[in-house]
């Protein structure tokens, strides 16, 4: 899937929490939220894609999920947290190299035939979030696990999967069919990444002993030296070299995102604009991680996670020469942006908070919802396959298609629809914080996830009718002598 992830390490989010925030860039599934209860967790979990079939633990956790509607391609639970609040990104598919993939190939299902049985392949993204979020107390754990699981049942495609707790966030890497390496997001910084293998720096003595910020897989250099993986000279290893890929698509489709969040991050420490610029969209080396030059926010987040390169040339919207030419981190397959926020500064049962958008990506409303709850509100948790304005994801795909085809009269309103959005909710959630405080009482979360939910419904068939009007006072047939 193509996507774009954002982490946000403690010390520069705005309120102290760790953030991991990302676009999941589908297909045009059909997204919802859910609680999944530990009695209806699977115990034998049965891989769609690759007709896999694992064990699992007898002891799951309560978490969320944002799945499929439709699950014939599998679950996609693409992001969620779970009741110890430790969260998970699932995933960022990323790139790789043929040198990985001749030492270690994917796992791939092999269809039965008339001579020959059928030979499952390995985990995937489908899987991710069901086989490894509910069996964690901690980002680390959540590394160590996908990381048995990797090498035990191997995968079918390259991955990039982020975990977080209220101390850290881990990074983790899927190399070839059955490698992995993972690292700690500094405190201090905010991870860029596009769909291209992100890591580039590691230290392996610290990955083959204490494992502080730094973990892989036992014989990852083993792997790396006898299959002469390795491109990195004078001594120096940059993770990106051995295992990523630099190809022209690269350039076009991958790092000018991460020349645009890193230029909104930073713009005082590299030059990111004219000829002399550090970094330019196609430069290959544009940093993993780097220190911003202020707090990072949720309407930043949302903000980067939707944007189309506004202030360059390369806006789709303008009519530069250059409009268009590279693809926008916004776009209209963004089937969900999730955004997972644990907070350390609040009780245990209202640390987890997910703040979602459904339905594509640059112009819809991001709101959110405690996890600490039996179930979501039917307008993002009822989702179904035919279009409705009852569920977000609809009210959200109409909004999107009507205001990108008339964006010059269309985008202030929804600009001021999400900023309404943004601004109703931390006030709700502000209120609720407050009051869950003094009396814990529970059921306050339930009642404010639909107080939100219904806000936004309002909000979202405004709008809709707005956008719709201009849409139709746009159509070809539209005559001005009586046509009021």
């Amino acid at each position: 899937m193509s996507c774009t992830t954002i982490l946000v390490g403690k010390k520069v989010s705005y309120d102290g929490s760790t953030i991991i925030a990302r676009n999941d860039d589908g297909g045009y599934d059909t997204k919802k939220l859910e609680i999944v209860l530990p009695e209806n967790q699977p115990k034998k979990y049965k891989c769609t894609i690759s007709h896999l079939e694992i064990e699992l633990p007898d002891n799951p956790l309560k978490y969320s999920s944002c799945p499929n509607v439709n699950l014939k391609n599998g679950i996609w639970g693409a992001f969620g947290i779970n009741s110890l609040n430790v969260g998970m990104s699932a995933t960022e598919t990323i790139s790789t190299n043929p040198r990985v993939l001749g030492a270690d190939p994917y796992v791939s299902l092999t269809e039965k035939t008339d001579d020959k049985e059928e030979i499952p392949g390995g985990i995937g993204e489908e899987d991710l979030v069901t086989i490894t979020l509910p069996y964690i107390k901690s980002a680390r754990e959540g590394v160590l696990r996908l990381g048995m699981l990797l090498e035990k049942y191997g995968t079918y495609e390259s991955n990039g999967i982020a975990f977080s707790d209220e101390n850290e966030i881990w990074w983790f890497e899927s190399i070839g069919g059955h490698h992995w390496i993972s690292k700690r997001v500094k405190d201090s910084e905010v991870v860029i990444m596009p769909n291209q293998f992100g890591l580039d720096n590691f230290d392996f003595n610290d990955a083959y002993t204490n494992m502080n910020e730094n973990m892989c897989s036992k014989d990852l250099k083993e792997f790396m030296e006898s299959n002469h993986i390795d491109c990195n000279i004078n001594g120096t290893f940059n993770p990106r070299l051995a295992f990523g890929s630099n190809r022209d698509q690269d350039h076009i489709y991958n790092t000018p995102r991460a020349w645009y969040i890193a230029r909104f991050l930073n713009p005082r420490k590299y030059t990111y604009d004219g000829d002399d610029a550090y970094f330019k969209p196609e430069s290959s080396d544009i940093p993993w991680s780097i220190e911003p030059i202020k707090k990072i926010s949720i309407e930043d987040i949302k903000y980067i996670l939707s944007s189309h390169y506004q202030g360059t040339p390369y806006n789709p919207y303008s009519k530069s020469t250059s409009a268009g030419k590279y693809r926008s981190i916004g776009v209209p397959n963004t089937d969900d942006t999730g955004i997972v926020q644990i907070r350390s500064y609040v009780p245990d049962e209202i640390k987890g908070v997910i703040w979602v958008s459904m339905g594509g990506g640059v112009f819809t409303a991001s709101i959110p919802q405690y996890i600490n709850v039996s179930k979501f509100p039917s307008f993002l948790g009822e989702t179904k396959e035919d279009v409705s304005t009852d569920y977000l994801f609809w009210v959200s795909r109409l909004i999107a298609a009507l205001v990108d085809a008339n964006y010059g009269k269309c985008v202030i309103f929804a600009e001021r629809y999400q900023a309404e959005a943004l601004n109703k909710s931390f006030k709700i959630l502000h209120n609720t914080d407050l009051e869950f405080t003094k009396t814990k009482n529970l059921s306050l979360l339930e009642n404010t996830n639909e107080k939100i939910a219904e806000e936004l419904k309002t909000d979202s068939l405004k709008v809709l009718k707005r956008v719709l009007n201009i849409a139709s006072d746009n159509m070809k047939t539209r005559f001005n002598r009586s046509d009021n």
